[in-house]
């Protein structure tokens, strides 16, 4: 999320890093959906919001 550079993202900025992870992880071939699994993830932790439309938002601090 860092990487990111900003509180507010979509998910087609997460999928921008797909080729590295997919670097990173070479016998995963279930790259995005492991992305959306760790979005709500974070989300469930607080550390994100889900804004509705594939939109997320950085929380302050989380929870």
């Amino acid at each position: 999320m860092d990487a990111i550079g900003r509180p507010e993202f979509d998910l087609n900025d997460v999928y921008a890093f797909e080729a590295r992870l997919s670097a990173i992880y070479p016998s995963n071939n279930n790259v995005r959906p492991k992305i959306r699994q760790q979005l709500q993830v974070l989300r469930d932790s607080g550390y994100l919001e889900f804004l509705g439309d594939g939109r997320y938002r950085l929380r302050a601090g989380g929870t």
